[in-house]
């Protein structure tokens, strides 16, 4: 008897729903950038896809199980687009300068239609206990923990209040620009973010 390949819950084959799903998330977090997690449903989803309710239900059965994928899919765009780029500079104040800069160009081009994800889901959930809050929180928490990680091998004292700095230049750079679009904003963030690792490091010496 012949084999036969399995499909998925929605009938289609592992690799064309593997690929649905994901054409379905890229929408998606792009969407709650600009709507918040909050706002993202699977109808509103399916409305933007022009896509059937029910062919989304088959790759997500609830709006938390959407919200949660979305975080996720985030997650890997902000790795793939920051973090695994930023690998090829020396460990260190070289690496946490070419994260800061990597996720600054990000912002920059306007990658996300609403801005950054992050921040748009954070204002979201910051109140909202559950799952989709705990997701966020750390995924966050994760990416202060790169930042730090990598301050300490710059040598950088205290370097958990640095991180913390530095993720809140980022995000005051996001914020500021989605409501001025002065493009000035990010080049300010680059010299704050210059300026605190200098001066991390020198209180080291």
């Amino acid at each position: 008897m012949a084999a036969t390949a399995q499909t998925d819950p929605a009938g289609a084959t592992p690799s064309k729903g593997s690929a649905t799903r994901a054409a379905i998330l890229e929408r998606a977090v792009d969407l709650a950038s600009v709507e918040g997690l909050e706002g993202l449903s699977i109808g509103r989803l399916a409305t933007e896809l022009e896509m059937s309710k029910s062919g989304l239900f088959a790759h997500f059965g609830s709006k938390q199980e959407l919200q949660l994928a979305a975080v996720e899919a985030a997650a890997e765009r902000f790795r793939q687009t920051v973090i695994e780029p930023a690998e090829a500079a020396p460990a260190g104040a070289a690496r946490l300068r070419a994260m800061a800069d990597a996720y600054l160009d990000h912002l920059e081009s306007d990658s996300y239609s609403g801005g950054c994800f992050w921040g748009a889901a954070s204002a979201d959930y910051d109140d909202r206990p559950g799952p989709v809050r705990d997701a966020i929180a750390a995924a966050l928490d994760l990416w202060l923990a790169t930042f730090e990680q990598q301050l300490e091998q710059a040598g950088v004292e205290q370097a958990d209040r640095v991180a913390f700095e530095l993720y809140s230049v980022v995000m005051g750079a996001n914020s500021r620009y989605r409501l001025s679009r002065d493009r000035r904003v990010f080049d300010h963030a680059r010299a704050t973010v210059d300026r605190l690792l200098a001066d991390g490091r020198s209180a080291t010496v």
